[in-house]
């Protein structure tokens, strides 16, 4: 089963404790794709400008990763900068120019509109909606957001609420969204805005399941060197995704099977800068990583 991914290509300067890296490829869209590559086919929806550097992403095309809507417009490429310090929870955004992404429409080619399931990157609500009137019948949609959206975009993201599956957002946006302290009661409150399933990402401390009436945590991976966390969440969000399509199964085993390899692939993504880290691996590799992880978390 093959997914759909709508999000940014980017050109990162990345800046943490352990190094630095200039217009380093980035973004949602590339993030996700490399981890959800190692499961199954993924066609890719984004926009860049001519000085994208195509040789960068080319290993993507033997992993599955189609490019057909990969949009080139006349322009520069999308840019963000970031600076870490050794709290690498924290970032500061040193500039953001968004170039031809400021303008970015998504156009679905015909043979994708048929793709079962869909990965809504963080981009406008209204363009998320779009996306989806222009699909056919997918089966799972997951959508990721931010607090950006929920502040400024309140009506529009609760319209592309209502026609989710799958809401992955971090622990400050649930009670940004629920207008709660309480990260469980907001759980719930934003349950009953469409999405019956989230995933709650809390960064170095792991991420929690909410599957309707139950809750799986799984930690971090424990690691003895991070040297970048960009892209770690839509790095989660492809291995978490490009397994259930795999599986092709969203009951509750599944999903939290689900949290533990998308938590797998943000560890390797998070031992490099860019995508560096998920250009080399094999299945053995992954599901060696995904074996500690339940050795880790086992009680009996």
């Amino acid at each position: 089963m093959s997914v759909l991914v709508v999000g940014s290509v980017a050109l990162d300067t990345v800046e943490t404790p352990f190094g630095k890296v200039t217009d380093a490829v980035g973004g949602s869209a590339l993030f996700f794709s490399a981890a959800a590559s190692y499961f199954t086919s993924v066609n890719v929806v984004a926009v860049v400008g001519e000085d994208f550097p195509q040789q960068e992403i080319a290993f993507l095309n033997d992993r599955r990763v189609n490019f057909d809507g990969l949009e080139v417009r006349s322009g520069k490429t999308f840019r963000w900068g970031g600076k870490y310090d050794f709290d690498l929870n924290q970032r500061e955004t040193l500039f953001t120019h968004l170039n031809v992404f400021e303008d970015f429409v998504p156009h679905i080619p015909e043979h994708y509109r048929d793709t079962p399931f869909i990965f809504l990157a963080n981009i406008h609500p209204d363009l998320q909606w779009e996306v989806l009137q222009s699909m056919r019948r997918p089966r799972l949609v997951v959508l990721d957001t931010m607090n950006f959206w929920i502040e400024r975009t309140p009506a529009s993201l609760q319209r592309v609420l209502q026609a989710i599956d799958i809401l992955i957002i971090n622990d400050s946006e649930v009670r940004q969204l629920a207008q709660t302290s309480n990260l469980f009661v907001g759980a719930k409150n934003i349950q009953q805005l469409g999405p019956k399933i989230l995933v709650i990402k809390k960064g170095e401390h792991g991420a929690l399941l909410v599957d309707r009436d139950h809750y799986f945590w799984a930690p971090a991976f424990p690691l003895m060197e991070v040297i970048d966390p960009t892209g770690a969440g839509d790095t989660f969000a492809g291995g978490f995704v490009g397994y259930l399509a795999r599986a092709n199964d969203f009951s509750s085993p599944q999903l939290r099977k689900a949290v533990i390899y998308g938590s797998t692939l943000a560890s390797f993504c998070v031992e490099n800068f860019s995508l560096n880290g998920l250009k080399q691996l094999t299945h053995d590799v992954i599901d060696q990583r995904y074996q500690q992880f339940l050795e880790m978390t086992r009680c009996e």
